[in-house]
């Protein structure tokens, strides 16, 4: 057991570790960095995204998983409102740090190299990342003082390629079609050219993490009051989680991994992209940096429970 868990956690190490040199010896810049997130965020992770939804099953058990999901995430954020004084100045900041995931940017990298598919991930990535869309984007942009509303938020969702591609898996999928393509003999066409194109999703994820990792010193109490405060919530989710899917529904390893991994990754890296965080911005790109070390560590830990249960 220990070399499987060396073989799956050390690629991740190591990938991290690469990105890290890059930046030091800046074997390419942040306009290089800047190439890869375009590459990543409209072409691989939307493919990645709708081939996880279009192949994905739909039950009434996928429905539970995304209330579960939404509504936890929505406890988490209502904690983080008041929880902000906890780490002044910076609090205006803590609820988004405290709530939703960084499924697509390390969610579905990490639960792949665990399992062999990343598509099982999808179950509890929907509840995830609708939420993210919808009640996390419409507070976080609210922080500005920018309005929020309905025709605000669809915006912000029908110009992001990551929910479009999940969002047209998704309605593909729960009609029908996927199953009907990939049982024709057109299937093993489109998963192959669908492979090719997210092959590398879990390296460049991983290169791009070690690139930006970036710890600051005088930020450590914060930051780790920030960690320590998400990491204490998420448990909280992830037991409750648990407790009620696993009460309905029989046990499902697979399932339960995919939301050790879901609880255990940081809060969204798109921060930065929709809110104007000025002089906050250290205190979250440090916290965002910390906690994905955090999620090493801990997918680690999984790693040996996932090998300890098979």
């Amino acid at each position: 057991m220990e070399l499987d868990v060396i073989r799956m956690v050390l690629p991740v190490l190591v990938m991290i570790g690469i990105g890290y040199f890059c930046n030091r010896k800046q074997i390419f810049d942040m306009n290089g960095l800047k190439g890869l997130k375009a590459l990543l965020g409209d072409i691989m992770l939307p493919v990645m995204l709708f081939n996880a939804f279009f192949t994905a099953a739909y039950s009434v058990r996928v429905v539970v998983v995304f209330l579960v999901v939404f509504i936890g995430y929505g406890i988490a954020i209502a904690l983080g409102y008041v929880l902000r004084s906890a780490v002044k100045p910076y609090g205006k900041y803590l609820p988004f740090l405290l709530a939703s995931a960084e499924g697509g940017m390390l969610g579905y990298a990490l639960y792949g190299l665990i399992v062999g598919s990343q598509s099982g991930f999808a179950a509890v990535d929907l509840g995830q990342t609708v939420f993210a869309y919808t009640v996390w984007l419409g507070c976080l942009t609210s922080v500005d003082g920018e309005k929020v509303d309905a025709k605000a938020l669809l915006k912000n969702m029908f110009s992001n390629k990551c929910f479009l591609g999940m969002a047209l898996g998704i309605v593909l999928g729960a009609t029908g079609i996927g199953s009907l393509v990939m049982n024709s003999a057109a299937g093993d066409i489109v998963s192959q050219l669908i492979s090719t194109i997210t092959a590398p999703i879990s390296a460049v994820v991983l290169l791009m993490v070690g690139y930006e990792l970036n710890l600051k010193k005088e930020l450590l109490g914060p930051v780790l009051k920030t960690i320590v405060l998400r990491l204490i919530i998420m448990a909280g989710l992830l037991v409750l989680a648990n407790m009620i899917i696993f009460h309905l529904f029989p046990f499902d390893r697979e399932l339960e991994i995919a939301l050790m991994v879901l609880y255990a990754l940081p809060a969204p890296f798109i921060i930065p992209i929709f809110s104007d965080v000025g002089k906050d911005g250290e205190y979250v790109s440090t916290s965002l940096s910390a906690h994905t070390l955090v999620t090493v560590i801990l997918y680690a830990v999984i790693v040996v429970y996932g090998m300890s249960t098979v």
